[in-house]
Parts: C-alpha cells; sequence; structure tokens
C-alpha cells in the first residue's frame, strides 16, 4: 500500500484533490477521477479496487478504460515523487 511521501499535505477540493510538496513548493490538482485512485491507494485498497470503484460511479467506463486509467494515474503519482511505497 502507497503512502503520501513525507512532507506532502493533501487536501479536498470543490473538483477533487489538491496536493502540495513542502519541500519542492510544487502544487498538483487532481481531477474526481485521479482523487478516487489515490483515496483507494491510501485507504489500502489495490488497483483492481479502483478499478471496480471507477466502473461502478462512472457508467460510461469499463473495465479496460478503468484499468488503464488507474495504471496512468498510479505511475504519474509515483513518477512526481507524490507517493511512495510501504517499507
Amino acid at each position: 500500500m502507497p503512502t503520501l511521501k513525507h512532507g506532502v499535505l493533501l487536501t479536498e477540493t470543490e473538483y477533487g484533490l489538491a496536493l502540495l510538496d513542502q519541500e519542492s513548493a510544487e502544487y498538483w490538482t487532481l481531477n474526481p477521477t485521479a482523487a478516487v485512485v489515490l483515496r483507494n491507494l491510501l485507504d489500502g485498497g489495490g488497483p483492481e479496487r479502483a478499478v471496480e470503484i471507477l466502473t461502478t460511479r462512472y457508467d460510461d467506463v469499463d473495465t479496460d478504460l478503468a484499468a488503464e486509467d488507474v495504471r496512468r494515474i498510479t505511475d504519474e503519482l509515483r513518477d512526481a515523487g507524490l507517493v511512495v511505497p510501504d517499507p
């Protein structure tokens, strides 16, 4: 289960989530889909659970599209250094 990197603050917005890396002073906004994925991962759910949530919440999203979104969002969060895997 990934966690937020030390020093990354998370807050709810009207649109989704906002993340601030206090060390680099970089700021990210996550749309509702990315917010669902991140919340799920931080709550201990895996990618499969995130796909299930997305396909249930959004009627026009099929499993393949949801899986691709989850993979892309997870990669982007990791590549940006916002989340780290559990030790």
